[in-house]
């Protein structure tokens, strides 16, 4: 007899259910979030005919968490079903629109009954790449937390510190910049920064880590914070200078945590057999290379074919037929992170592989706008991945980017 089992996820306890090939309920049980809890789910397995060689397949509502990590160590298919989709099959097994914990168990327990075929278990991906992916992920995380703290800190300075902004303008990394943090600390209000002196500049721009143009960037940076300037009442510049320092202190500790897991990411990344192919591409580095793998992994079953892939990625456009009516858009529904990472992929490349310029700029030339010509390049670019990790090559620019045949009329007899 086969049987399902799919297990309601919470925070403290978890409802499992196991049906079989009719969908009749063969055991439920309620156990807790702890080894206890799994172990109770082990013997409930075992007692419904779970073995090593034919594994009972689960289904969950998550792909995250101890709970998986577990079950999916036992070598046995898990199957990460998306709450939307449990919560429309929910329909097919009650109208009265009933829902409880063993409801939503006895469903994921039937989705596997009945559509396995279409839902795809959590791929077997090495250990290596799931530590590159928790890296990589927390990375992007760090950025954009980064990102959101510099916008915080740049709002409040346009209302009563613009000469801070304008010192720091031109320079690249703008006030998330080592030195603009250090100048900041050390003068949070205009009223202080107009008193620094060029040397009390230099001091802070060697604390920043500056090594060369000191003096000359000292006096740059004096001229420009003593420049005349409108201020906010004495009380009211002070209070804003408060806040300046506390959420410049958000901004250091978010510009630390991005830096310290780049390079935690790209060390791990260096120790994937993958990475050598991966880099290999144009205008992939370390860092957007260990996004990358992160999302695809290293199981080479996971996607039947390129356009598997590019789907997957957001890249493949997405049709949709109905009588006469056909329309042709972009997917929405995709992997936003790897879609990101393709995006910032597409653009290096214009400048670092002349193929995939002149591909940029036929897509322009048709009529597509910058951001749909970087799609479609990232389409290309992604078939070219996954064609070089199944065959274990590196990539070849004069492959990816054949120059195309000239068209040859035939030549009479």
């Amino acid at each position: 007899m086969t049987v399902y089992c799919g297990i309601d996820w919470a925070e403290e306890h978890h409802d499992v259910a196991i049906v079989d090939d009719s969908g009749g309920l063969v055991a439920r049980l309620r156990i807790g979030d702890d080894a206890a809890g799994y172990q109770q789910l082990i013997d409930l397995l075992a007692d419904a005919g779970d073995n090593p060689q034919q594994p009972i397949p689960v289904a969950i509502e998550t792909s995250r968490g101890l709970l998986v990590a577990c079950l999916r160590a036992t070598g046995r298919r898990v199957y990460a079903i998306n709450p939307v989709a449990v919560a429309r099959y929910r329909d097919r097994y009650t109208v009265s629109r009933t829902k409880s914990d063993h409801v939503d168990a006895v469903v994921l327990a039937n989705i596997l009954r009945t559509d396995m075929a279409v839902h795809r278990p959590l791929p077997e991906d090495s250990e290596l790449v799931q530590a590159i992916a928790v890296l990589a992920r927390a990375q992007q995380d760090a950025v954009w937390d980064r990102t959101q703290a510099h916008n915080k800190l740049r709002s409040l300075l346009r209302e009563y510190y613009p000469t801070f902004l304008l010192a720091f303008r031109d320079a690249r990394g703008g006030i998330t910049r080592p030195e603009a943090r250090a100048v900041l600390a050390a003068a949070p209000t205009p009223t202080q920064a107009a008193a620094l002196t060029p040397d009390d500049l230099a001091e802070a721009l060697r604390r920043a880590g500056r090594q060369r143009g000191i003096a000359a960037e000292a006096d740059r940076l004096h001229q420009a914070l003593a420049a005349a300037t409108l201020h906010q009442p004495p009380l009211v510049e002070q209070a804003m200078g408060r806040q300046a320092l506390a959420l410049l202190r958000a901004l250091d500790t978010a510009c630390l945590n991005a830096e310290d897991l780049a390079t935690a990411a790209e060390q791990s990344f260096d120790q994937h057999p993958d990475a050598e192919i991966i880099t290999s591409f144009a205008g992939l580095g370390r860092l957007i290379g260990a996004r990358v793998l992160a999302e695809i992994g290293d199981d080479r079953s996971r996607f039947a074919d390129t356009r598997a892939l590019k789907s997957y990625a957001g890249s493949a456009p997405i049709t949709r037929a109905s009588g006469k009516s056909l329309i042709v858009m972009h997917r929405r529904v995709k992997n936003q992170r790897l879609a990101h990472a393709g995006h910032l992929w597409a653009f290096s490349a214009l400048s670092a592989s002349p193929g995939a310029h002149a591909h940029y700029q036929r897509r322009r030339t048709s009529g597509d706008g910058h951001t749909a010509a970087l799609r479609h390049l990232s389409n290309r670019l992604l078939g070219c991945l996954h064609h070089c990790l199944q065959i274990r090559q590196p990539y070849q620019e004069e492959t990816a980017f054949a120059a195309p045949q000239p068209h040859q009329m035939p030549t009479a007899a």
